[in-house]
């Protein structure tokens, strides 16, 4: 099921013969003590496969954990269109909304606790993220460091200031280095890709690779069968180049991959890499080795183009180039997340002129823009902080056009070959919360709103409310999507180009030929689909059928024709 290296090759390449037969040695023991753990499905994917993205405190209720509340929302609202949930990391943190962590091996006590996830996972796969790149500066693992503790004495990675390190690659404008004073009053500078707080983790170091795939173990032993690699591109550092998808990080992934092909085959690796669609892909490796699925970057923010344009041509050209490089990979198709949508991806595809465009029209609908550092020292747009209905709509637009409009752009994202992860905000069509970000003084926190569980509830049995609108829709179109076999991530597909107002893919495998379309136009079109050798059509989610000569798609409109 794996690639064809040991891990003992992988190893050695990374790093050389020596130290990687002391790496070897040191991980060889955990692996031999965890036993076989399969989910027993045939395959990695299926088209009932879709993914609920949501931090562990997104619906909150009084008197209980919230995640409690989370499991007893998606038990009683969401088990008809999800078959996983991806819980951001839910463990205990200093900062940056859980991704700067204190300890890998316990739960948020904010949350709850372990028996928590367990009981989430009893009716739904569980997806967590390994926190790969770093670890918080208030962490045990790093007062260790600090004070020279045997075993963590090389956990950081310390570089010298005077080094010239401006051909690193990163997503933020903060220093790259950051002092600290050990224990023995010498001051060092270690590497902090993300923040002061974030501590990158040195891999050149055979006992921090220990560490970590004890982590990766123990997640798959708490029920965990998707592992989310946050921030991998950025793993291993050499000076003097970018420091960004380097070769050892590849190779990292590989290893990854080969201790859960031993441990758990069935558990799925999925990369998440905001960069370029080429750089991207790369994770999957020859399709067998490295990422079983990979965050699809570039759809958000050209699915957003097309919507802003009213034009589907940059999306469609696109789209028709998706390859996979076999049938044991994904993308994982989402619109939304909680960071916001990435600008990167659209280098190579949309021209300069157009993404800035695309950033004025979100800073004009409230929403933010974050920015990275350049390798010539400028700064650059990195990613729009937005919720994902305030970006395609604008201020003065009605509830029944936010929900239209918005509920089109869903559906692109159901449609292409992939996995659909759906983000909590944007299922239950939450608005910018401005007061956040002066909260927390960071442009993300826009979208990412810790919610009354009994205040969601009303507006979405309340009809006519912005939530209404968009909730029950949203549930019933993945529901429908979930029984369609044309639907498999794996499926064939084929993107037709019939209007520039017109997104059009046609899914299909041995039983079932379905043919999608998506008005991205506030205007109403007429669709003569007479040529496609069916005389009529059935619409899969109103049951409506069509003359194949005369296909009317309202505006933002969706159709999924059998």
């Amino acid at each position: 099921m794996g690639g064809d290296d040991s891990i003992a090759d992988i190893l050695k390449r990374i790093y050389g013969p020596l130290v990687g037969t002391e790496a070897l040695v040191r991980i060889m023991p955990m692996l031999d003590a965890s036993p076989m753990k399969k989910r027993g499905q045939a395959g990695f994917f299926s088209n009932s496969d879709a993914v609920l993205i949501t931090y562990g405190d997104s619906l909150n209720h009084p008197g209980e954990y919230p995640l409690a509340t989370l499991d007893r929302f998606a038990r009683e609202y969401l088990r008809p269109a999800f078959s996983a949930i991806h819980v951001l990391p839910f463990f205990p943190y200093s900062s940056d909304d859980g991704f700067s962590v204190t300890d890998f091996f316990a739960v948020n006590p904010k949350l709850g606790g372990w028996d928590d996830i367990g009981r989430l996972g009893r009716n739904f796969e569980l997806m967590a993220d390994l926190v790969v790149n770093h670890i918080s500066s208030q962490s045990d693992w790093f007062r260790r460091y600090l004070d020279r503790k045997p075993g963590f004495e090389d956990l950081a990675l310390e570089a010298d200031p005077g080094q010239d390190l401006s051909g690193v690659i990163r997503p933020r404008t903060t220093p790259l280095l950051t002092p600290y004073r050990k224990t023995d009053g010498r001051t060092v500078h270690v590497w902090t890709t993300f923040s002061d707080d974030q501590i990158d983790l040195n891999y050149r170091s055979p006992g921090v690779l220990e560490k970590m795939i004890d982590v990766l173990l123990f997640y798959v032993r708490q029920g965990v069968s998707l592992i989310r690699l946050d921030a991998i591109a950025y793993l291993w550092k050499e000076i003097g180049t970018s420091c960004i998808h380097l070769p050892q990080t590849h190779d990292m992934v590989r290893l990854f991959r080969a201790v859960l092909d031993r441990v758990a085959p069935d558990t799925v690796i999925v990369t998440e890499t905001n960069v370029p669609h080429a750089e991207n892909i790369a994770y999957f490796g020859n399709g067998r080795d490295e990422a079983q699925m990979v965050y699809n970057f570039t759809l958000p923010p050209l699915l957003l183009h097309a919507f802003v344009r009213r034009d589907a041509t940059m999306l469609t050209r696109w789209a028709r180039e998706l390859t996979l490089p076999s049938d044991q990979t994904a993308f994982f198709n989402f619109t939304a997340s909680h960071d916001g949508i990435g600008v990167r991806p659209l280098e190579g595809i949309l021209p300069e002129t157009e993404i800035a465009a695309l950033v004025g029209h979100v800073r004009a609908g409230g929403g933010y823009v974050s920015c990275r550092r350049s390798a010539d020292g400028s700064e650059a747009p990195y990613e729009l902080n937005i919720t994902y209905v305030d970006a395609l709509n604008g201020p003065d637009d009605g509830d029944a056009v936010r929900a239209a409009r918005f509920l089109a752009s869903q559906a692109v994202g159901l449609v292409l070959p992939g996995v659909p992860g759906v983000y909590i905000h944007s299922l239950l069509g939450s608005r910018n919360w401005h007061e956040g970000g002066g909260l927390t003084g960071r442009a993300r926190t826009v979208n990412r709103r810790p919610l009354a569980a009994d205040e969601v509830l009303r507006e979405i049995l309340t009809p006519g409310t912005l939530r209404h609108r968009i909730f029950h829709p949203y549930v019933r179109m993945l529901a429908i999507r979930r029984q369609q076999p044309a639907f498999h991530p794996n499926a064939g597909f084929e993107v037709l180009d019939l209007s520039p107002r017109c997104f059009a893919v046609r899914r299909f495998c041995e039983d079932q030929n379905l043919l999608a379309l998506t008005s991205v136009s506030g205007e109403g079109m007429s669709l003569d689909l007479s040529g496609l050798g069916s005389p009529v059509f059935r619409d899969l989610i109103t049951g409506t059928i069509f003359d194949s000569g005369n296909i009317r798609l309202p505006p933002f409109g969706f159709l999924w024709l059998a």
